[in-house]
């Protein structure tokens, strides 16, 4: 074990620090969430004239996107809270079935593509939130 490792394993935790984290994290879930949502209404309202299906797939790719990391988020802590491994593998798959089906059902009803359009709204929240995330912990790291 390199010296690196060593200092990392004996990093004590504070309450004060965790308490900032949980900050932190409650206060990017719910940013995320109205920014991701704001992005796609605005994207998905200019664009309907021109291109009506992909705009309705980026705006329920948006909503899809910010259900579903409310939903990894919360499995998440659930995970933490109850070490229960089962329920947050039934919650994934369940996840990956119901919000696989939609970039389909568009892609059948529009043109092919519009299933880009879905998946750019879906994985916005997750770029969103880790970005901002990185900055966060950059800001924090230059104070």
């Amino acid at each position: 074990m390199n010296e690196k490792d060593k200092d990392l394993t004996q990093r004590t935790y504070s309450d004060a620090e965790e308490a900032a984290d949980l900050a932190r994290y409650h206060a990017l879930k719910r940013s995320v969430s109205i920014q991701s949502l704001s992005v796609v209404a605005i994207v998905a309202l200019v664009s309907v004239h021109w291109f009506p299906v992909p705009a309705y797939a980026l705006a329920a790719g948006g909503v899809c996107g910010v259900l579903n990391a409310l939903a990894t988020m919360r499995s998440g802590e659930r995970l933490v809270a109850t070490q229960s491994v089962g329920g947050f593998v039934l919650s994934s798959f369940l996840r990956i079935g119901v919000f696989g089906i939609v970039p389909v059902a568009f892609a059948a009803v529009g043109p092919w593509w519009s299933m880009g359009w879905y998946f750019a709204g879906f994985f916005l929240p997750l770029a969103l939130y880790a970005f901002r995330l990185q900055r966060s912990y950059e800001r924090d790291r230059r104070a």
